[in-house]
C-alpha cells in the first residue's frame, strides 16, 4: 500500500474542518457546490427581469422604508436620510447650501433650516432673503406654498412611491451578478448594462426588498432599510411653524 504523505493528510483534514465550519456556523450549503439559494425566498433562481418586478412589487406594498445615501438630481447632489410612508415622510437633506429638514404630512410640506441657509444667495447674485426674513425663518418649520417651485423640487423626496419608482430603475440589459450580503442579509444582485446602468441588491430573506441601489452614471448610492417599520408622522406645533404665504426666498 502506498503511503499518503503527511502534509496531504493535514490539508484534507483542514478542508473537512472548514466545510464543517461553513455548514454549522453560517447555515449555508457545504463545500462541493451546494445550492446558494437554499433556505431563501427563491427570487435568486429567477431571471433578472422577474427579480426586478418582484422587488418593485415588494417595495410598493411595504408600509414604510428608511432611505439614506446620495442622489444626483437636476445638476445638484443631495445627501438624504429620510423615513417614508404612504401619507408622507420626514428626515434631512444636505445640499451645497447646507442641511435642512423636510416634513410632509398629506399635502402639507414643511421645510426647516437655520438662518444661514435662508440667507444664501441664488445664482443671479440677488440676496436669497433679507436678514430679517432669514431671522424669522431660522429654526422654524416653514410651510411651503404648493405653488412654490420648492414644493415641486422637494416634495418628491418625501413621496415613497414616486421616489422609489424613479430610483428603482436599472438601464440597459438586465442580468444577475451573483450572491452578495448587505448588513448580514443575503442578497442577489441585479445589474443593468453590466453595471453601467446601475445595480440593485435584493434581499433573499423574507420579502424581496431592495437593500442597496447604485444608480447609473454615478448618480448616487442609496441604502434602503427598516422596511415596514412604522414611525410617527405629524404636523409640527403651530408655535414652531411659519406660514410664509408666498414664494419662499431662493436658496
Amino acid at each position: 500500500m502506498t503511503a499518503i504523505p503527511q502534509g496531504r493528510t493535514r490539508r484534507a483534514a483542514l478542508v473537512r474542518a472548514m466545510c464543517a465550519l461553513v455548514v454549522t456556523g453560517a447555515g449555508l450549503a457545504g463545500c462541493g457546490g451546494g445550492d446558494p439559494d437554499a433556505g431563501t425566498n427563491g427570487v435568486g433562481k429567477l431571471p433578472a427581469d422577474k427579480i426586478q418586478s418582484r422587488t418593485r412589487t415588494a417595495a410598493r406594498s411595504a408600509s414604510s422604508v428608511h432611505l439614506s445615501g446620495t442622489v444626483v438630481s437636476n445638476g445638484g447632489t443631495y445627501t438624504l436620510d429620510m423615513r417614508l410612508k404612504g401619507e408622507g415622510g420626514s428626515g434631512s437633506v444636505t445640499s451645497k447650501n447646507g442641511t435642512f429638514r423636510l416634513l410632509r404630512v398629506g399635502k402639507h410640506l414643511f421645510l426647516k433650516a437655520d438662518a444661514a441657509f435662508w440667507n444664501q444667495q441664488d445664482g443671479s447674485g440677488d440676496a436669497g432673503g433679507s436678514a430679517a426674513a432669514a431671522g424669522k425663518l431660522d429654526g422654524k418649520y416653514v410651510k411651503v406654498p404648493s405653488q412654490d417651485p420648492a414644493y415641486q423640487r422637494f416634495s418628491g423626496f418625501t413621496d415613497k412611491d414616486v421616489l422609489l419608482d424613479g430610483l428603482l430603475t436599472l438601464h440597459g440589459a438586465l442580468a444577475t451578478d451573483g450572491h452578495h450580503e448587505q448588513n448580514g442579509v443575503r442578497t442577489i444582485r441585479v445589474t443593468g448594462d453590466k453595471g453601467a446602468g446601475g445595480s440593485l441588491d435584493v434581499s433573499l430573506e423574507g420579502s424581496p426588498y431592495p437593500l442597496l441601489l447604485v444608480r447609473a452614471g454615478n448618480a448616487g448610492t442609496l441604502r434602503l432599510s427598516e422596511w415596514g417599520k412604522d414611525f410617527t408622522l405629524a404636523e409640527p406645533p403651530k408655535e414652531q411653524t411659519v406660514d410664509y404665504g408666498k414664494q419662499l426666498p431662493s436658496s
